[in-house]
């Protein structure tokens, strides 16, 4: 099986909803999946956040965010995004924590990255 990395970097529910998506459906084929989320995206790790809201094509983050957080996909928060947004970790989902630029590229370099 392939390794993926999706990367979210932007605070966009469009892009969230595409990078939960697709995820999702390679974890569910039995790929290795990791997230990172940087810039804007480190929002998403809010749990407070509203994720219901729909897209275009009528689905939202809450269709497929519970599955990577059930499955216990592991999702890295940039600190120093998270921090300089005054971000609390302790209402990340579970599956989330702080991580940094090197962890990122040692990921990368091994994977298929995707941009969101």
């Amino acid at each position: 099986m392939a390794y993926f990395l999706f990367i979210l970097g932007r605070d966009d529910n469009e892009a969230a909803t595409r990078c939960f998506q697709f995820a999702t459906i390679a974890h569910q084929k039995g790929h290795h999946v990791d997230l990172f989320f940087i810039d804007g995206g480190v929002r998403w790790a809010d749990t407070g956040r509203d994720l219901t809201s729909r897209t275009d094509t009528g689905d939202c983050p809450n269709d497929y965010l519970p599955y990577l957080v059930e499955n216990e996909v592991k999702i890295g928060i940039c600190t120093p995004c998270a921090k300089n947004r005054r971000l609390d970790e302790a209402r990340f989902f579970p599956n989330m924590q702080l991580d940094g630029g090197p962890h990122l590229i040692d990921m990368a370099a091994d994977a298929k990255v995707f941009n969101f």
